[in-house]
């Protein structure tokens, strides 16, 4: 073999081994631009976009619970509205009657007149009404200050209570509410603390007819877990919403105490309840009892407690305890 042909053949070999190392190469690179996943990081993935899925129901649940109340209003508004237009209509009508059939001082003297007689039915639909109140001179109404500008509920959720005092729970938060005509917040929670309108946690909740409405709409299908003690509720209402500027009731409705120590929770209540300069607390704590008429020992016990700490509780932060 001549010189030239040894040249051609090992130009041709060395040809072959850069094209078997450039395509091994690109595969390499493949491999490292594609990037195969890891099954367990795929697993935690799929995990995460799940707690994901699941927070987003929750959420589109909340709109829609805004939207229905939302939606509520709206159509309250309108109504108004409307009513209010009409009675404008009416009263321009009456106007220009009178305008084109008497003097000015004969308009202004019929409007007052019709001014006085509406003050004199409200009045006397006040009085009508104040008989229905039974109020004190030192301004409670059924022996429960109504003096407050801003009223949390907290109710235990437990068994028993769904079990045996369901629609007494309904019917005193409703009487609770018309004892207030209307205040700047509400709130409710369950004897653990946990928020039935979770959109709202840590916020007042706007006060209309509307929305307490809605509140005894979804307090009568409420399940919510509960240790039977008020403690936790108690504690978080007064924590997140105890403010000096604003004159604050609390209403716990429960039948059970299983805690430890009462006292302990009368002394963190009294840490977190300070009273100001004048010696008033800013929250009251009011309570209802409920009782259920069962032969079970440990649950009259825990009934017996219950309405000891809650005794205590309301004596010391200006409330009043009532038991059914």
């Amino acid at each position: 073999m001549s010189r030239r042909t040894r040249r051609d053949a090992g130009a041709a070999g060395l040809s072959f081994l850069d094209c078997i190392c450039c395509g091994f190469g690109a595969v390499i690179l493949l491999l490292v631009i594609v990037k195969v996943h890891d099954p367990i990081f795929t697993q935690e993935q799929k995990v995460e976009l799940i707690a994901l899925i699941a927070r987003l129901e929750a959420q589109i649940i909340d709109v829609e619970q805004d939207t229905e109340t939302l939606r509520s209003e709206l159509e309250t508004a309108r109504s108004e509205t409307e009513r209010l237009e009409s009675e404008a209509r009416n009263l321009a009508a009456r106007l220009a009657e009178l305008r084109g059939t008497e003097s000015e001082a004969d308009v202004i003297a019929a409007l007052q007149a019709a001014a006085k007689r509406a003050e004199q039915k409200l009045t006397t639909e006040v009085e009508r009404l104040r008989k229905y109140r039974r109020a004190t001179p030192d301004g409670t109404v059924a022996g429960i200050p109504a003096d407050s500008e801003y009223i949390i509920f907290i109710i235990d959720t437990s068994g028993s209570m769904i079990n045996y005092n369901w629609s007494n729970v309904l019917q005193k938060v409703e009487e609770t509410l018309n004892v207030y005509p209307k205040v700047k917040g509400i709130q409710v929670l369950n004897d653990m603390g946990n928020y039935m309108f979770t959109q709202y946690a840590g916020r007042w909740i706007p006060d209309s007819p509307n929305r307490r409405r809605l509140i005894i709409k979804q307090l009568a299908g409420w399940r919510a877990f509960s240790n039977s003690s008020p403690v936790e509720g108690i504690e978080k209402a007064i924590e997140t919403y105890h403010d000096w500027n604003k004159e604050i009731s609390i209403y716990v409705f429960g039948d059970e105490f299983t805690g430890e120590s009462a006292q302990r929770v009368i002394d963190r209540v009294a840490q977190l309840n300070r009273p100001d300069a004048r010696g008033r607390r800013r929250v009251r704590v009011h309570a209802v009892g409920f009782s259920i008429d069962i032969d079970n020992a440990e649950f009259q016990r825990t009934s017996r407690r219950f309405s000891s700490l809650m005794r205590r509780l309301c004596l010391e932060n200006g409330g009043t305890f009532v038991g059914l």
